[in-house]
């Protein structure tokens, strides 16, 4: 059997450190934990469960602080794990049985990131991460901020997940970095304006975030899951600032990069559905229901664009077409995804008081 170093950073995460912590049990063999000015009980915390803590200075670099943990790992795997991240019991028990199983040729293995999950724990985004690498080959970190672990070799893809449960509030702490490295006048390759151009969305500066998504795409460098992304978020950029045909050219941008994403079918069904635009709504709303699975998508995935969402708009769009058939086939096929989501529930209701009395005037399905 394998054996795991966990290696951690941290800095005032008292909150969530024993929940992430106490997730990993059966897991890691060692923890390492790397505390970067924690001024609350972090420290304290991790000492109850592991007695290899240690200080970094702060210095604005996510990737020093995080090959400094690496480098204080002894096992043969490194796993690494953000404080508000945990495994839940059954991913924990699939890790368990992978470090039995783990052909000792493997570099690394990529796991999934559920970003952000509903009531039953089931996945509304994710993407995939390189989680758990051979020590002994000994990857690095690049990047200050949104840091990446450079990994080759035998790379094995798991169907382990790593579940995200954010608590801290959203900072501006990545947009001042990159600002500052800006002002430093450092020159910034594809992946770094990508993820500025983020920052600045994320901050809600969305004109910004235009200019340096498109000076990503004009490096023609960038991972093609990335320019995907970027198409769409700069659609959703434009969106914000009332600018619907660059939002919908924007979105058709994407398929320069690869198949078609459900994500951009139900983003260019929604704008045509606001202008009541129905049958061209119909029309990239079935689209992302003809897509399939997202096998294979190594990038964001919203699950809802692959499942539920286009059938719940295109019950709503039949509706207005007046197609009621065809409204109520989708809606229980929306149904089968999530039953009791609240405009399934309301457009059940719907049908069955049209099929006792018919549609009252101005009645429609959510």
């Amino acid at each position: 059997m394998i054996t795991v170093s966990l290696c951690m950073i941290v800095k005032n995460e008292a909150d969530v450190l024993a929940r992430c912590l106490e997730s990993v049990q059966g897991i890691a063999d060692e923890i390492v934990i790397v505390d970067t000015g924690s001024t609350d009980e972090t420290k304290r915390i991790a000492a109850a469960f592991t007695d290899r803590i240690f200080d970094f200075e702060w210095v604005d670099d996510f990737a020093a602080a995080r090959n400094f943990s690496f480098a204080q790992a002894t096992k043969d795997y490194i796993l690494w794990l953000d404080a508000d991240d945990v495994f839940e019991q059954a991913d924990r028990e699939k890790f368990i049985r992978l470090k039995e199983t783990l052909d000792p040729s493997t570099d690394s293995v990529m796991m999934h990131y559920h970003l952000s999950v509903n009531a039953k724990g089931e996945a509304l985004s994710s993407l995939r991460r390189n989680r758990l690498v051979r020590r002994d080959r000994g990857f690095r970190w690049e990047k200050p901020v949104h840091e990446l672990l450079v990994v080759a070799g035998n790379i094995v893809y798991s169907d382990i997940a790593v579940t995200h449960k954010k608590e801290k509030a959203h900072t501006d702490r990545n947009l001042r970095i990159y600002r500052k490295r800006a002002e430093r006048g450092e020159q910034f390759d594809a992946r770094d304006l990508y993820y500025f151009a983020n920052e600045w969305k994320d901050n809600g500066y969305f004109a910004e975030a235009i200019q340096y998504y498109e000076r990503f795409l004009a490096t023609k460098q960038g991972w093609s899951e990335d320019c995907i992304a970027a198409c769409l978020k700069m659609a959703d950029c434009f969106g914000r600032l009332n600018d619907r045909q660059s939002q919908l050219r924007s979105l058709l941008r994407s398929l320069l990069y690869g198949r078609p994403r459900a994500e951009m079918c139900c983003r260019a069904g929604a704008l045509f559905l606001a202008d009541n635009r129905l049958e061209q709504a119909v029309f990239w709303y079935t689209e992302a229901t003809r897509l399939g699975k997202p096998d294979g998508i190594a990038g964001m995935v919203e699950h809802e664009a692959w499942t539920w969402l286009p059938h719940l708009q295109l019950c709503l769009c039949h509706d207005r077409l007046g197609n009621t058939e065809k409204a109520r086939e989708h809606n229980e096929i929306a149904a089968s995804y999530v039953p009791n989501h609240p405009g399934v529930l309301h457009n059940k209701a719907y049908f069955e008081r049209i099929a006792k009395r018919g549609p009252m005037i101005g009645e429609g399905s959510a």
